[in-house]
């Protein structure tokens, strides 16, 4: 596909059947369509696969159902902590997969074709190929439109390793089709998907002999936090039993005696890890082939995905891409903004143009303690040379989390040194993708840590948290010279 070639010419329309055309229900495609349809605009959403994409079917939805099922497990584990004289559990791995399944369909009617055809928008089902920039094919049909929106999302990366595609091998696509809790499970990768997944099937697997083990190429887990963050989600995760293998380079995959063994490189020296299944959670790859970009000349990015302006606009001023597609994040919420922006562009330019604010993106991995994070961490603001001060608040002070029997954690805020403003935010701990929704708020509206501290927030919960950050920052710019003429003036008072 092109990076920079010159593009083919195409004949405008004298007119269009339609005003855009969506390619991809899922997150960013689905909420494309809706805005479209809200300001009346004649829009047709096209899907060759499920409605809902990978969050609802294979994603965040399965996800975090599971990660329930398997925190009640762990904390029927806990029951003496919480005075009970014990408490045990039964369970059927099968039943718990099928519980992930049903949450889908509990969920899928909010992105069906029914509640989008209600809402005005035209759903086909069909496979997509554009034609030319004012041209989509789908069941033998060409459709004319002013705009498009490339919304097709991402696949799990499979990396070409020798010996891999002869195995039975998981993705997070696949993984749901699971009935049997694995003996070894082998998870390849030490990002946001495979640490959610290992942890949770280790805490199936904790009273049955299952094991779980991680191997991550990198020094340690969740690379793109600081290391406090990683230090403390290791270490829980090696508590309950997940085996880690850091700096371990995968170089094959065999098979021998019926058995499976993966090939990797530790310190210098070839080692072999026996396992039943492997996981492959090394990232995702956009889906930009086999409907007509190429033919295009569409640009793509260093990083395979489709290469877009501030507006989201393609070379093409008419095509435009959002979510996974287009990076540069990969988050539902991401393209369900990159969408809002792309939709409300291509209706309204060149009349109105919006570009699109990447500047407070938060993010969440849901592993049990939860990392949240919104803007700078430390690592990055050394990277980019951003000069910042950093202030903690320990979590195990927080009377709701010694009563809820989760001290643990901490909040960290990086601000512009002598300034309350906030850089950034890292919460390690019980919900902290709730916690950080505040730091979110301060950041995208210019408030700073003396409007949170001004707050009055409810006791005795979790959000209090906080407010006692902001409290420790205050407490470390306290005006000195201040306060020392403030102490003179009650001593003249008291005489």
């Amino acid at each position: 596909m092109s990076s920079g070639n010159r593009k083919p010419q195409y004949q405008k329309p004298r007119r269009f059947d339609r005003n855009l055309i969506v390619i991809g229900a899922g997150a960013g495609g689905l909420v494309a369509a809706y805005i479209a349809a809200a300001v009346k605009a004649k829009v047709t959403l096209i899907e060759k696969h499920r409605m809902g994409g990978d969050c609802l079917n294979s994603g965040c939805v399965p996800s975090k159902a599971l990660i329930r099922s398997a925190r009640f497990l762990a904390q029927v584990r806990r029951a003496t902590e919480f005075g009970f004289d014990s408490a045990a559990v039964e369970f059927d791995f099968g039943r718990i997969m099928q519980r992930a399944q049903s949450v889908i369909e509990k969920v899928e009617p909010h992105d069906s074709v029914e509640r989008y055809t209600a809402l005005g928008v035209e759903v086909l089902e069909g496979e997509a190929r554009v034609r030319s920039p004012y041209e989509v094919e789908v069941n033998g049909r060409i459709l004319t439109t002013r705009n498009i929106i490339i919304a097709t999302g991402a696949r799990p990366f499979v990396p070409d390793i020798p010996g891999l595609a002869d195995l039975d091998y998981l993705t997070s696509d696949n993984i749901w089709q699971l009935r049997s809790l694995p003996k070894r499970l082998l998870v390849l990768g030490g990002g946001p998907i495979g640490c959610e997944l290992a942890q949770s099937f280790a805490r199936f697997g904790a009273d049955s002999g299952s094991k779980v083990i991680v191997v991550q190429r990198g020094a340690r887990l969740m690379s793109r936090e600081d290391d406090d963050v990683s230090d403390l989600v290791a270490g829980q995760f090696e508590r309950e039993g997940v085996e880690l293998r850091l700096k371990h380079a995968v170089k094959a995959f065999r098979q021998e005696g019926g058995r499976n063994y993966l090939v990797a490189e530790h310190d210098g020296r070839q080692v072999e890890i026996e396992f039943d299944r492997v996981l492959v959670a090394l990232g995702r790859s956009a889906n930009v082939s086999g409907f007509g970009l190429e033919e295009l000349g569409v640009n793509l990015s260093a990083c395979n995905t489709i290469r877009v302006n501030e507006f989201l606009q393609t070379n093409y001023p008419n095509i435009y891409a959002c979510g996974d597609v287009a990076g540069p994040y990969r988050f539902t919420h991401t393209a369900a903004h990159q969408a809002w922006h792309a939709s409300v562009n291509a209706l309204f330019s060149p009349f109105k143009k919006f570009r699109v604010d990447y500047s407070v993106i938060p993010f969440a991995t849901f592993t049990d303690p939860e990392v949240a994070r919104v803007g700078l961490n430390e690592r990055e603001a050394r990277v980019q040379g951003i000069a910042y001060e950093i202030t903690r608040y320990g979590l195990e002070d927080l009377d709701r989390a010694i009563a809820d029997g989760e001290a643990r954690g901490f909040i960290k805020v990086l601000t512009v040194p002598g300034r309350d403003k906030i850089l950034g935010a890292t919460i390690v701990g019980e919900h902290a993708g709730e916690l950080i929704a505040e730091f979110v708020t301060a950041m995208r509206h210019g408030l700073g840590l003396n409007k949170i501290l001004a707050t009055i927030h409810i006791y005795p919960t979790w959000m209090e948290a906080n407010k006692f950050v902001a409290g420790n920052w205050k407490k470390a710019h306290t005006p000195t010279r201040l306060l020392q003429w403030v102490e003179r003036f009650h001593a003249w008072r008291r005489r």
